[in-house]
């Protein structure tokens, strides 16, 4: 049996290897490749992902629940952006450059994440070159995730960043904790309560 096999149902593995059939033809080799290096691990709500501190050495794949990516300024959690089901979350800058960064990661819900470590995917990059495309159409969601981040800024009113975060989030902005929002909009959670309470 395979350290994927092992590890998960037949069912969870195939729910995985059809996520990549969306993007890529998975061949026998790809698969069995993916079997060996890929893992699985849960984290309980509230848990600690990534630490700033630690260079990031895991991208994780999310099968189920929430992963928030955040920062701290002045001893407070500056939310930064939001993942869910069938998206990748690392810290960008200390996965691809091997350092640390401010960055870190925690469960907004029990989760449940397959992860490959940067060396297992720096061995699939260059043995099977449809993991490139398969890399450009679908774990760029996380720089997508900063770029939606920086566009957040530009509006000016508090009530327009909501607007535009309900937009990017629509799928899960409701299962967020309204304190975690407010940070990510810059605004008091009183200002968002108000906000939501015009809606």
């Amino acid at each position: 049996m395979t350290q994927l096999a092992a590890n998960i149902s037949f069912e969870k593995q195939e729910a995985l290897f059809q996520h990549f059939r969306q993007f890529i033809k998975l061949s026998d080799s790809l698969k069995y490749a993916l079997e060996k290096r890929m893992n699985v691990k849960t984290f309980k709500k509230g848990e600690l992902v990534l630490n700033a501190d630690t260079v990031c050495t895991k991208s994780y794949f999310i099968h189920h629940g929430m992963l928030r990516t955040y920062f701290l300024k002045d001893g407070k959690e500056i939310s930064e952006y939001f993942c869910a089901e069938n998206e990748w979350v690392n810290s960008p800058k200390s996965f691809m450059q091997r350092q640390t960064d401010i960055y870190y990661i925690d469960a907004i819900e029990n989760t449940e994440v397959f992860y490959l470590h940067i060396n297992d995917l720096g061995y699939l990059f260059d043995n099977f070159p449809e993991m490139e495309r398969y890399a450009r159409l679908s774990m760029g969601s996380i720089f997508g995730h900063l770029m939606e981040r920086i566009t957040s800024m530009r509006f000016t009113t508090a009530k327009e960043k909501y607007t535009h975060f309900c937009a990017t989030y629509r799928d899960i902005y409701h299962r967020i904790p309204l304190g975690m929002i407010a940070s990510y909009l810059g605004i008091t959670q009183e200002t968002l309560s108000r906000i939501r309470a015009e809606k």
